[in-house]
């Protein structure tokens, strides 16, 4: 008589844990981290702004996707609502959080390459304040559902 109680309690058991097991689980996994940075061009320089990026952003990004800092990049077009929304939105896209570990020093060799050297790209960034404005920047993550 204690043996099939014994069984019993066995199987319940074993079927509770896999069901709390299950539910432990999440639905995603953590995927790639992404960059999405929002940019306004002042009135009249779209196309100045996007030779920019066409030229010297498009070199750089494309010598830290070489060295494998990060996965992708894209710049995208957009219809602005109002004077304070974007028309220009850029995303950098990075394998995971992990890879912001050290970035700086990763990605200063490309700066200097391409703009000569560290102030100088300081330089730089702050003269294209002529062309665009930045609005603001957002991380997200990507969820992998399973």
């Amino acid at each position: 008589m204690k043996k099939p109680i014994l069984l019993l309690l066995a199987a319940i058991l074993t079927i509770s844990t896999s069901v709390t097991r299950a539910q432990e689980d999440h639905a995603y996994t953590q995927g790639p981290v992404v960059i999405v940075s929002f940019v306004r061009t002042q009135p009249g320089m779209f196309e100045e702004y996007m030779r920019y990026l066409d030229t010297t952003y498009k070199r750089l990004l494309d010598e830290n996707k070489k060295q494998g800092i990060i996965i992708d990049y894209a710049v995208y077009q957009a219809l602005p609502r109002d004077p304070q929304d974007a028309d220009v939105i850029l995303t950098v896209t990075y394998k995971n959080m992990a890879a912001f570990d050290d970035l700086q020093a990763r990605t200063d060799p490309a700066l200097k390459q391409i703009f000569g050297s560290l102030p100088k790209a300081a330089s730089a960034s702050s003269d294209r304040e002529k062309v665009r404005k930045q609005l603001g920047s957002q991380m997200v993550r990507q969820l992998i559902l399973k």
